[in-house]
């Protein structure tokens, strides 16, 4: 297994554990960070074996707290324009495996829109998420006004972004910006549960079932509807789709080989 600065990656079974590995910063994203993470990401979605990608925080404190503040003074308004953490979380929203964000402390900032970006959320009762950017004279800048408003509304989404307000699991879950609280300390057997559901799935099915979701939620329902439609013709020509209902039909489980 590759090793990196400021980040573990571990691969059980068919899940890949990308920790993020700067707890006495409260894992702040620097430029080392999110360089290893995009790293990280390639080599998953490249790897065969991994179905699900989970990030997590190193500690007990954080799972991110945002930018590194030190780095971010520094930036240019041309520097600004530079793709770099909107980038790359654009490109875990659009991976082709699933993605969970494993939230436990503060998830703030850069942190909140990393979690913001994964497919699901499962957060903890010490959970914290916030965008406090305007604290900072800024705005939130890798999809946080676009990703929060279309989870959890625009007036929940202002709310949030103008006050700087800090939430905890409990009510991210109640909102719907959390898929699942975990009143408890065995979150990670939630995570764990949740992605070896998913990892049942066909692997292509995932992948364009994630494009259909979000490509079409952006267009008229029409236009979804013809996205949805083309990625399902897509997949009936695959062989896992003749494995899938074979497997349904002989009451086995299917072996889902990725083609």
């Amino acid at each position: 297994m590759k090793e990196y600065q400021n980040i573990k990656v571990e691969n059980e079974s068919s899940v890949c554990w990308i920790t993020l590995n700067r707890p006495d910063s409260r894992n702040a994203l620097d430029g080392v960070m999110l360089s290893n993470i995009e790293e990280a990401l390639i080599d998953a979605e490249n790897d065969d074996q991994v179905k699900v990608i989970v990030f997590q925080g190193a500690g007990e404190k954080s799972f991110a707290a945002g930018a590194d503040i030190n780095q971010l003074k520094e930036r240019t308004s041309i520097e600004a324009l530079v793709p770099g953490m909107q980038a790359l979380y654009t490109k875990i929203e659009n991976c082709k495996k699933a993605t969970i964000a494993a939230v436990k402390g503060f998830a703030l900032g850069g942190g909140c829109e990393l979690s913001l970006a994964c497919d699901i959320r499962i957060a903890t009762k010490n959970a914290k998420f916030g965008l406090p950017e305007l604290n900072l004279g800024i705005i939130p800048g890798a999809g946080g006004t676009q990703r929060l408003t279309r989870m959890v509304g625009k007036s929940r989404a202002l709310d949030m972004i103008l006050t700087g307000k800090i939430i905890d699991g409990e009510e991210a879950e109640r909102i719907g910006l959390v898929n699942y609280f975990v009143d408890g300390e065995d979150y990670i057997g939630k995570v764990e549960e949740v992605a070896a559901s998913i990892a049942k799935k066909g692997p292509i099915a995932i992948h364009l079932a994630k494009f259909a979701v979000h490509k079409g939620s952006d267009l008229s329902e029409d236009a979804g509807m013809w996205i949805e439609k083309l990625s399902q013709s897509i997949v009936f020509g695959t062989e896992d789709k003749n494995e899938g209902t074979s497997a349904f039909l002989e009451k086995r489980k299917p072996d889902f080989n990725n083609r």
